[in-house]
């Protein structure tokens, strides 16, 4: 069998012997439905209440979505905890104060300590010497070959700079807390570079490059970075912060952090092991939805003519359910979540702050829309599906919002969630090697027949 490349010699066309060997490849991996319930195996390491398979322990989160009454778990409102405090307090905190969290709470993640001033401080001109990329990184590595994915260009980043660390396979934790702060630091650059050159290489745009500042907090710099004019108002640059800090962290089984672990867990090097994480978090059941919800409300806002019409909208979410609307994913974006049921602690937050810049940008009447889909959606998607537990509005609704208010282009909504959760996964891979476990192996059952071998002049 020769497989030919198409008229215009392109090697990554699909040619017909490919695809009917992934038509064997398909026929020959499907298991059925009824072998995992036999075999009491818990697809996703979830039951059907959504509760993980215990998988260890942690001292870095806490998500909690049910509370013991009569020796029952039964749902509550959900709430999110950072190494013991609660992140509504945190929030709270630095914003009533005036202060940018990010910088803050990412001490109190890696180091278990809320930091007084001059840990603070410190910490931050830490944070601010290590964005500086090595000399032409910029010009040799994010500039040639641009990719249209910015998170194929971050973790291409990422990978790359372990040839500029000469203890890069060091896992000492004095040298990994090292390298995880200078990841931390340059994911911005990593990522709104990316963009920028995939914006004037493929987009035909002009080029920006500008330097970053290192009296700047990582939000102040994320928009210096990514506008022409490098101008944000000081809400902007609040709200960006609000959804950083949200977005760092959410416990040791949400799929990339268990992907630090598993992979920490071979005791590879941290740019390998971030990297994979970065991989987990492109997919679109991880990463992506906050672009998805943006996308619906778009075509929502198209086909609904009077937004404030309970009847049109929620008759438009029925479309969305029955796969009438928009993908046909029988999906309404933005709501539901894998352990929240009665609401989700991040989007609830979110939502007290976006009022403020919605009115800001003149979009008050995108967010009573939004307001009203978070009251329907989840009476009707409960009216319609056989729910197992609460369903409600989750962060990925307001985040997409947020960033678009923000103009920040859809290519870079991922990675701002990557720039977040970079600090949870390097507390995590820190947690995972002062612990110095097992490597991670889980069993899988086999249920494959014995065969008996033939020479291959009888094989049909």
């Amino acid at each position: 069998m020769i497989l030919n490349k198409n008229n215009n010699g392109d090697i990554t066309a699909l040619t017909p012997e490919i695809i009917s060997l992934a038509k064997r490849v398909e026929d020959t991996s499907v298991i059925e439905n009824e072998l995992f319930a036999r075999y009491e195996v818990k697809r996703g390491l979830r039951d059907l209440n959504g509760k993980g398979v215990l998988a260890g322990l942690t001292h870095i989160s806490d998500v909690r979505a049910n509370k013991l009454v009569n020796g029952e778990q039964v749902p509550t409102h959900g709430e999110l905890f950072y190494r013991g405090y609660n992140v509504k307090d945190l929030v709270n905190g630095f914003t009533s104060e005036n202060r940018f969290g990010f910088e803050e709470v990412t001490y109190l993640l890696l180091f278990d300590k809320l930091p007084n001033e001059q840990e603070l401080s410190d910490f931050k001109a830490i944070l601010g010497e290590y964005r500086s990329l090595p000399t032409s990184f910029v010009r040799d590595i994010i500039m040639k070959a641009p990719s249209t994915d910015m998170m194929n260009t971050l973790a291409r980043s990422v990978l790359t700079l372990y040839s500029y660390d000469y203890r890069a396979d060091d896992t000492s934790l004095p040298n990994v807390l090292r390298q995880c702060l200078q990841l931390i630091s340059l994911f911005p650059e990593f990522a709104i570079y990316g963009y920028q050159a995939f914006n004037h290489y493929h987009e035909g745009e002009s080029l920006y490059i500008h330097p970053p500042v290192p009296e700047l907090s990582t939000a102040e710099n994320i928009l210096h970075l990514l506008r022409p004019d490098s101008k944000y108002t000081p809400l902007e640059a609040k709200l960006l912060d609000i959804a950083l800090v949200l977005h760092m962290e959410h416990g040791g089984g949400n799929n990339s952090t268990f992907t630090t672990h598993v992979v920490t867990s071979s005791l590879t090097d941290t740019y390998s092991a971030i990297a994979a994480a970065i991989g987990s978090l492109k997919g679109p059941r991880h990463g992506g939805a906050n672009i998805k919800v943006v996308q619906m409300f778009d075509e929502m806002k198209r086909e609904v003519k009077d937004w404030k019409d309970e009847e049109e909208v929620s008759a438009y979410l029925k479309k969305l359910l029955h796969k009438e609307a928009f993908d046909h994913s029988g999906l309404i974006y933005g709501v539901g979540h894998a352990i929240y049921s009665k609401s989700d602690p991040r989007s609830l937050i979110l939502k007290q702050h976006v009022e403020a810049l919605s009115h800001e940008k003149g979009l008050d009447d995108e967010f009573a829309l939004y307001s009203m889909v978070e009251r329907l959606a989840p009476e009707i998607i409960a009216s319609e599906r056989k729910m197992y537990k609460g369903v409600s509005i989750n962060v990925d609704f307001y985040s997409g919002f947020v960033y678009n208010m923000l103009n920040l282009p859809a290519e870079l909504f991922t990675p701002m969630f990557a720039i977040a959760r970079i600090v949870g996964w390097s507390a995590h891979r820190m947690e995972e090697l002062a612990n110095n476990g097992k490597i991670i192996r889980p069993a899988y059952k086999p249920i494959m027949e014995d065969k008996t071998y033939s020479s291959i002049e009888t094989r049909k």
